[in-house]
């Protein structure tokens, strides 16, 4: 099976300090990829490479048999779902206006983008009756992260990238749209890079974790492995979950 993606002697530097060095890494289709990292590890600079957000000044990035390089961005980034941490919604559009943006710029429809938006806001836990018509500030961050997985996945792209999705809401919320998550990638099969800095988090919605120290890739391996590692950057992220 050909990697989804794949990093290829992967560096990045800006003004002469290095943030990825020498980054070799592929992805399946079907798995989720956790990029776990302390804050600078390097994590969102590689996760941005993916839809050409950012380019290496080193090696390669490949998507789907190409090298980023050789897409055109605007397509690029249209095949693939993107959720960050602040949502970025438009304010002045309906939660419905949000998730079906894709799809617009795409030419669907209008009864295909209604079918299909409806069909999502279902399936994240917001009820289109109710919430369809709302805007962004009438809802909770939770919500509003909802309404964020459900226009990533509107256009039915191959490829999800989560940029530290659900760090700013509180912990139970957090726990409920993780939750979504992991029904969702049950459901739908999808790919996705998930970019965390919480090892509970990686540990729960991983098929794979990939540990960034200070730009390289120090481990690689499945949430059970990853439990057992010692030593290095591996063994402080396992010490959090003994932590009291």
């Amino acid at each position: 099976m050909s990697a989804i993606v794949a990093f290829r002697q992967v560096s990045y530097s800006i003004g002469g300090r290095k943030i990825l060095q020498n980054l070799n890494l592929e992805m399946e289709a079907g798995e989720t990829l956790v990029l776990l990292g302390r804050s600078g590890s390097g994590k969102t600079t590689a996760l941005k490479m993916v839809n050409g957000l950012l380019y290496p000044t080193g090696g390669e990035v490949w998507v789907d048999g190409r090298a980023t390089t050789s897409w055109d961005p605007i397509r690029l980034r249209r095949r693939i779902g993107y959720v960050i941490q602040d949502v970025g919604l438009f304010p002045h559009f309906t939660v419905a206006e949000n998730v079906g943006l894709v799809p617009r710029l795409e030419g669907w429809p209008p009864q295909r983008i209604d079918t299909r938006v409806r069909g999502l806001m279902g399936q994240v836990g917001l009820e289109p009756e109710q919430f369809a018509h709302r805007y962004p500030r009438e809802l909770s961050g939770g919500q509003r992260q909802r309404v964020g997985v459900a226009r990533a996945l509107a256009a039915d792209p191959p490829l999800l990238l989560f940029d530290e999705p659900f760090g700013a809401l509180d912990p139970v919320t957090r726990l409920e749209v993780q939750r979504v998550f992991l029904e969702l990638r049950r459901k739908l099969g999808k790919s996705a890079i998930f970019v965390t800095h919480d090892v509970r988090e990686a540990m729960l919605v991983g098929t794979r974790i990939g540990l960034l120290h200070q730009g390289r890739l120090e481990l690689l391996a499945a949430p059970p492995d990853f439990a057992r590692a010692r030593g290095g950057e591996a063994e402080a992220f396992l010490a959090c979950l003994n932590w009291q």
